[in-house]
């Protein structure tokens, strides 16, 4: 079984836009822990508060099966291990494993360290040595390894000789440049292998060339038994290898085994649910877990794959947890709508008129602005009128909103009537924009008829301008998206008044919220 290392808490943390608390990423290495990664890398002891806080808390985070790694750097020039501050937190941390990094690159020695070749392997050796006599498991990374052994062969393998000497179990190659092409791994790592046949062999790729995945494929295939990676890609630069895309190609693809099934098939939800932890949007397009990874939008690809999935799925999505997606816009056919009813569980039938009226329904809103690829609750609501399944739970007869500036603040006012079962309500309320203050007055006004709408809440806000070429003037494309904590849905607005689309994709998005609420 090949030994998955996450460095999501550490190296992801370097990616551009990358935030965590101490209490997320105690969340992050508990899902971690639950998919099944076998070794997680907390971070730096010593390096910043937020580590040091990560790993007094660790020791009452109760994992299942992971280990968590310190990680840090081999002692400073002209000084041991033991005399060097910077390794004292790192024994503190309280773990079993401690991964070093060192030099395998002249270049970096001469130049980062500003020292000698001699004295970089001294302080490989010196720093595993002491860990070890801490008691202290060591994996050692071996940094810009692939660019070190271009440059001298025989410096890059005595740093993998002095670290193994040491008692380090792991040697792991980096390409921390993330310019290594895949044959160049294969035939770097075969290099290794001849030089330390007892070795156990890892792999560290970075995404500058977006090779990472297929750079940390090739060492496997050539006999690494450890691959290190990150949830979803987060990296400095352009990223670590995406364990998320790593994993199935190595199970799925090349039957080595990474993680039990249950965690294979959690593993679009851990992708999604650590990228709202990163506060980073997930990425669509994204392979085996994206939203769009197993969508299906053409008309002759719709039909083929509900005769066959395979015909244009290269695996079925359940095996990473993901959902096959049938996508609604102006490229659709017949197919496409009968498979979204009876995704939203309406009965519709191909010879059935409504089908035929939906679709052209369809196309033209497509053709006015309207996008439902992404606003599957504003297409559900307008298939189900279309078959006559749209009850009025309330409608808006008439809406202002005001903004009124003075010194240093800002009130935006929204008043809306709203008819709601035979009665009238006229409701205003403020916000800290048109659409959180016509939000607020129409859940004054809907609150008391559906109190279950106080759980809906909107979760992002888009705007797209469509014709640019008419300025101000332009039309705009609204997207909204809400959650009631347990589903999450997004809805669309189209007009030439970025108020009035942004109106129309909140009455959908409340309109849906009400029906789940109400008939489930």
């Amino acid at each position: 079984m090949l030994t998955l290392y996450d460095t999501t808490l550490r190296d992801g943390m370097q990616a551009e836009g990358f935030a965590l608390s101490v209490a997320d990423k105690l969340r992050v290495a508990r899902r971690l822990d639950q998919l099944g990664i076998r070794f997680i890398e907390g971070g730096w002891p010593g390096a910043n508060p937020k580590d040091e806080e990560f790993f007094r808390q660790m020791p009452g985070m109760t994992l299942n099966q992971a280990e968590i790694v310190a990680f840090c750097a081999t002692r400073r020039a002209g000084r041991t291990a033991a005399q060097d501050p910077m390794l004292a937190p790192v024994v503190a941390a309280g773990t079993r494993w401690v991964t070093v990094f060192g030099k395998s690159w002249d270049l970096q020695v001469t130049e980062g360290l500003r020292t000698t070749a001699a004295e970089n392997l001294a302080m490989i050796a010196d720093t595993i040595a002491h860990f070890r006599q801490q008691g202290k498991r060591v994996l050692y990374d071996a940094e810009h390894w692939f660019d070190g052994f271009r440059s001298d062969r025989a410096f890059a393998l005595a740093t993998l000789q002095a670290a193994q000497a040491a008692g380090a179990e792991w040697l792991v190659l980096c390409d921390t440049n993330g310019g290594t092409l895949p044959h160049e791994v294969s035939e770097m790592v075969a290099a290794v292998q001849e030089a330390f046949p007892t070795a156990a062999l890892g792999i560290h790729t970075h995404n500058d060339s977006g090779l990472a995945v297929a750079n940390a494929m090739a060492a496997v295939e050539q006999g690494a038994s450890m691959v290190q990676g990150t949830v979803n890609g987060y990296g400095e630069r352009c990223g670590n290898a995406n364990l998320c895309t790593l994993i199935p190609n190595l199970q799925l693809k090349l039957g080595y085994a990474c993680l039990p099934e249950s965690g294979m098939r959690s593993l679009t939800t851990t992708a999604r649910q650590i990228s709202e932890l990163v506060n980073l949007a997930p990425d669509d397009h994204a392979p085996y877990v994206g939203l769009s990874a197993f969508a299906h939008k053409g008309g002759i690809h719709v039909s083929a794959v509900q005769r066959n999935p395979r015909t244009y799925e290269h695996v079925a999505p359940e095996l990473v947890g993901n959902d096959r997606r049938i996508v609604i816009s102006e490229q659709s056919g017949l197919s496409n709508v009968l498979s979204k009813a009876a995704s939203f569980g309406i009965q519709l039938t191909k010879d059935d008129p409504a089908c035929r009226e939906i679709l052209q329904q369809l196309k033209t809103l497509e053709q006015d602005g309207y996008q439902f690829e992404a606003a599957e609750a504003s297409f559900e609501l307008l298939m189900r009128h279309g078959v006559g399944d749209r009850p009025t739970w309330f409608t808006v007869q008439d809406f202002q909103v005001h903004c009124h500036q003075g010194a240093g603040y800002e009130i935006t006012r929204a008043t809306v009537k709203v008819a709601v079962k035979d009665s009238e309500h006229l409701t205003t309320a403020e916000g800290n924009g048109p659409v959180a203050a016509l939000d607020a007055a129409l859940r004054k006004a809907l609150i008391a008829f559906y109190p279950a709408i106080a759980s809906v809440h909107l979760t992002d806000y888009k705007v797209r301008i469509l014709n640019s070429d008419a300025g101000t003037a332009a039309k705009t494309r609204v997207l909204i998206a809400f959650s009631d904590h347990q589903q999450r849905w997004t809805t669309v607005g189209v007009a030439e008044n970025i108020i009035t689309a942004s109106l129309r994709a909140l009455l959908d998005g409340l309109e849906f919220g009400i029906r789940r609420t109400v008939l489930g």
